[in-house]
């Protein structure tokens, strides 16, 4: 046969097969489009992009198309600034409804001022390696150990420990993602809504003085607070204050007055912690030796 001929025929099948694929795809295409709201990528550049999750959809673009689906509403976004979610409300022509801020709490308050050491701990620096080794050596067996892995998960550096290695939460850069409550090997973090202002900043499960004396900001369990509180706001459980919130709104100054130990607080506007009348005064900076 002759070669020209060929190419010619190749040529021609290649061109009947492309055009074949391209009625194929245009077929497909139209076949199985799926529309897609423009409005969702503007709403998406609108948002932080920090994908923690707080909203409660895993990531920013998932909660665009949320918004734009009317299943969320902007104020959701606690990440971002409160101009941007402004102005995606009014894009998309609905209300702001902010929801109410929440915070991570540490349930402890047992810095090495005030919290006995019964053990130097050498070893792999963080929290779960130091849990692992004889409880890292506090006499607490329920207590903030210090070694900052809620400070390492926070991705907004809204975490810092202090002098004393405690965990402070930056309530301006914090976005409630959770991630830090998941880091701490003790569960001593817990999110909280802003309007929880009574508060115990105690994990420990022992009782009086067995409790007082690895930590002189314990909870003893004594009662008072549950005493001096709204009836069933707070209840003695495992030798420790627990708070009822679903009665939040009854929660008053006066069950902390008479703690003893400071170990159940009342906190203010910009979480300063306010303890009762009663509560013995921590004039100690230092840390405490190893006993």
């Amino acid at each position: 046969m002759d070669t020209s001929l060929i190419i010619t025929s190749a040529t021609g099948f290649m061109a009947v097969l492309g055009g074949l694929l391209a009625v194929l795809l245009i077929v497909a295409n139209k076949r199985f489009y799926v529309f897609e709201d423009p409005r969702i990528d503007e709403v998406e550049d609108l948002l932080p992009r920090a994908n923690c999750g707080a909203c409660g959809s895993p990531g920013c673009r998932a909660f665009a198309e949320g918004l734009v689906a009317g299943t969320f509403q902007p104020g959701q976004c606690t990440a971002n600034s409160s101009d941007k979610n402004k102005d995606i409300a009014s894009m998309l022509g609905v209300a702001m409804s902010v929801a109410e801020k929440q915070l991570p709490r540490v349930a402890c308050a047992g810095g090495s001022h005030v919290a006995w050491q019964r053990a130097h701990y050498e070893g792999m620096e963080g929290c779960r390696a130091a849990d692992l080794v004889a409880g890292g050596g506090k006499g607490c067996n329920w207590s903030c150990l210090g070694q900052g892995d809620c400070v390492v998960s926070c991705q907004f550096d809204a975490i810092y420990l202090d002098r004393n290695g405690l965990p402070h939460v930056d309530a301006e850069k914090c976005t409630a993602c959770g991630d830090c409550i998941d880091a701490c090997p003790r569960t001593l973090l817990s999110m909280q809504p802003v309007s929880h202002k009574l508060w115990v900043a105690c994990n420990n499960k022992e009782f009086g003085d067995k409790a007082e004396s690895d930590c002189g900001v314990a909870c003893t369990a004594c009662g008072r607070c549950e005493m001096d509180a709204a009836e069933g706001l707070i209840a003695i459980s495992n030798n420790l204050a627990t708070v009822n919130y679903t009665l939040n709104n009854k929660a008053e100054k006066a069950a902390i007055e008479r703690c003893p130990t400071g170990a159940i607080v009342w906190l203010e506007k910009d979480d300063i912690i306010r303890k009762g009348k009663k509560a013995k005064k921590v004039i100690r900076k230092d840390a405490l030796p190893v006993a």
